[in-house]
């Protein structure tokens, strides 16, 4: 009887020991992967990963795997589920937004240059020549319209309150309007076509190349806010892993920069890249 029962507590605790073991060996194979899928919406952040971040994982011995989304739900929801092992397509704003409403745990990993909205025309070469009453394409989206009334601001057509919040600023926030300028509230995606009927336009950076135009064709762009430039998210779970560590620095380098320098002129930079 004794026998048996020293037997029956070796193997209990072995079982205990494999249990732990089990525990540890998983965690290390999330830090220790080496095959990551990335999931990025098709356009310049897609192209951003082919172009300026995979090259450095393959350099690390990463095999990588991009997994285009033609959505914004879809690749936090991936990301969530651990389909994918980090995302490139939203703003900080969106990501937080995002999670609270949808009980998920992601983090940005770290602030990527984004395409800045433009102010768009085919009736004037310059802001200057802005008449009176001249028409304003805007986005409808709150947090698309804020980006546009504080790009006009800073560049002398409007004057927003200065007691409103940057991030929330509407029309109701504007306290000067010289020209009388008539703002025309459009649906995000359609405000390229809106450069042919208005005089103005405000076109955030991704319809703009969605649209084949050129960024640095815009009468002036957007000195952007940092929560409003794209990161690179991943799971919270795994934001201290060793390959979240590894596109982090990539990101960080010189040849990143160079590459952003070379291949996305217009963008953005943040502020910790300035």
């Amino acid at each position: 009887m004794k026998k048996w029962f020293i037997a029956f507590s070796l193997v209990l605790l072995a079982g205990i020991l494999a249990a732990c073991g089990g525990s540890d060996t998983s965690g290390e194979k999330v830090d220790e992967t080496k095959e990551l899928k990335i999931g990025a919406t098709a356009g310049p952040y897609s192209d951003m990963l082919k172009k300026a971040i995979i090259p450095g994982l393959e350099e690390k011995g990463y095999k990588v795997k991009i997994v285009e989304f033609s959505d914004y739900i879809q690749p936090n929801k991936a990301l969530d589920e651990d389909d994918i092992q980090a995302n490139l397509f939203q703003h900080t704003i969106y990501l937080e937004n995002f999670e609270k409403e949808n009980n998920m745990d992601l983090t940005p990993l770290i602030i990527v240059p984004t395409a800045p909205m433009g102010v768009y025309s085919e009736v004037y070469q310059s802001l200057e020549e802005v008449k009176d009453g001249a028409t304003v394409a805007v986005p409808n989206d709150p947090t698309n319209v804020a980006r546009a009334f504080n790009t006009l601001e800073d560049e002398g057509l409007i004057k927003i309150d200065p007691n409103a919040d940057p991030l929330t600023v509407s029309e109701k926030d504007i306290v000067e309007n010289e020209k009388n300028l008539v703002f025309q509230p459009i649906e995000a995606g359609q405000l390229p076509r809106s450069v042919e009927s208005a005089d103005l336009a405000a076109v955030p950076g991704n319809f703009a190349l969605a649209a084949k135009m050129d960024l640095l064709s815009a009468l002036a762009l957007e000195n952007m806010l940092d929560n409003y430039r794209n990161v690179v998210a991943v799971k919270a779970d795994y934001e201290d892993t060793q390959y979240a560590k590894d596109i982090k620095e990539i990101v960080e380098s010189e040849q990143f920069e160079k590459v952003i320098d070379e291949e996305f002129q217009g963008f953005g930079k943040p502020e910790w890249m300035q």
